[in-house]
């Protein structure tokens, strides 16, 4: 059994859906499908997802929005034309649209996620609405239905364990299961969406509770790239990473895949394979518990940038019981998170997303620091990118950080700052914003030297 997941540019259109009914049909392990909700058909063209949440901001603010309900609802209705459905479906999802959004509006985070939600949810019932019109025996099935309970935790949604056990009840049914990815329920009965991209947690998810042989998640690329594509022309594919790589790479910028979704997959030892919609024949990544490290120290290069430093120096700080404890109190009584903490015996560094807090905060930070903590110097240095090189290679290659750093330096790219990750499957860099892309580039040409890179 497979549990097979489609992204938003697999079901944009009707041409695509065709495609994946093809696949599904392809292989008769394929019994659970979960969909995104339709996404860009074209480079400009808007994300279903993305309509309904400035329809909903409209709600909330003035009780309608009637271009953008026609907006949505036009969507559903090409796909349905371009297939040959009937109208009443298309008249279903503009009457269950109109209820949500005239519905309850006493908890604006609630309204929100469930009017995000109806993005998948009516999809789903599309979906399986196509392939019973095509003969398949296949049947729409409600998360509530099957038992997906969710924590109610702002920000941080966690799937309830209970659920794995009521999700393997899908293994029962006997026709193929169309589940709509992105969300779940509260005990409460409310419902509660995952971060966005939440749909890969979804099929994660539903891999794990059904115990499936193999998690496909099908998108729009043949394969992981070691390196973002747009940066370096014709990067090498992947065939084979592990779960903490693809983790480490998910979190350093790999848009790829969902770094949360992994999660579920994992803990059950099942394997994820990557694949492509348009060219379904292409063998993908597999993400996998454990692989044969013959590629060299690094599998993967990935970068972000809008990230800042506070720099705080302070001699015999690492004498200074509790240090650290009272400069992290400080950031978590202004309600932010950090990313990274290299330090040395007088001084450290905490890394932070900086669209986090403006001048006026960042003011106040570096004051408190100074007050409270009697620093000798704080600074806050703003436009830095984080590259990370990633593999499982590296914990048994000698000389990685020295090929790094000569690549670098050979670039004429200075290095704001170094730190290893503790697995050592991971080393990061902080550059300057606007020497992100040489920087990569370097890193690219010293570790998958023949391949041809594009400057």
């Amino acid at each position: 059994m497979k549990v097979t997941k489609f992204g938003g540019s697999s079901l944009a259109s009707g041409a695509q859906l065709k495609k994946v009914l093809d696949i599904v049909v392809a292989d008769p392990q394929r019994k659970v499908v979960v969909v995104s909700a339709p996404g860009k058909r074209y480079a400009d063209d808007i994300k279903v997802t993305d309509l309904l949440i400035e329809c909903a901001n409209q709600h909330l603010q003035s009780g309608e929005a009637p271009e953008l309900e026609n907006a949505i609802v036009s969507r559903y209705g090409s796909i349905a034309k371009e297939l040959d459905l009937p109208e009443t479906i298309t008249e279903q999802i503009r009457r269950d649209l109109l209820k949500l959004l005239q519905g309850d509006k006493s908890s604006p985070e609630r309204y929100m996620d469930a009017v995000k939600a109806s993005g998948e949810d009516n999809n789903a019932k599309l979906v399986a609405a196509y392939f019973q019109s095509e003969g398949l025996d296949a049947v729409y099935v409600n998360p509530q239905d099957a038992g997906l309970f969710v924590s109610d935790e702002a920000g941080y949604v966690k799937i309830l364990p209970e659920s794995y056990d009521n999700l393997y009840k899908l293994r029962d049914e006997p026709a193929i299961v169309v589940f709509p990815g992105f969300f779940g329920y509260n005990k409460a009965g409310e419902i509660v969406t995952f971060s966005r991209s939440g749909s890969d947690i979804t099929g994660s998810i539903l891999a794990n509770g059904t115990k499936a042989e193999l998690y496909e998640n099908f998108t729009d690329v043949d394969a992981v790239y070691s390196v973002n594509p747009n940066v370096v022309k014709n990067p090498k594919e992947v065939r084979e990473l592990t779960y903490r790589e693809m983790r480490e790479l998910s979190y350093a910028g790999f848009s790829v895949f969902h770094d949360e979704a992994l999660i579920p997959a994992f803990r059950a030892g099942i394997p994820v394979n990557i694949k492509n919609t348009n060219n379904p024949s292409a063998e993908g990544t597999k993400i996998v518990n454990n692989r044969d490290n013959t590629n060299g120290p690094v599998i993967g290069i990935a970068s972000d940038n809008g990230f800042c430093s506070i720099y705080v120096s302070k001699y015999l700080m690492n004498r200074e019981i509790g240090f650290g404890r009272r400069l992290l109190h400080i950031l978590e009584e202004n309600g932010l998170s950090y990313e990274h903490i290299p330090s040395g015996i007088d001084d450290i560094s905490i890394i932070l997303r900086q669209d986090q807090f403006g001048q006026d905060l960042e003011d106040k930070i570096v004051s408190r620091i100074y007050e409270e903590l009697q620093a000798d110097e704080v600074k806050v240095q703003h436009d830095l990118s984080l590259i990370m090189i990633v593999g499982e290679g590296m914990r048994q290659n000698v000389g990685t950080t020295a090929r790094a750093s000569k690549a670098l330096a050979g670039a004429k790219v200075n290095i704001e700052m170094i730190n290893q990750g503790s697995s050592e499957v991971s080393m990061m860099f902080g550059v300057k914003n606007k020497d992100e892309g040489k920087a990569v580039r370097a890193l690219y040409e010293e570790f998958f030297a023949s391949v041809p890179i594009s400057r």
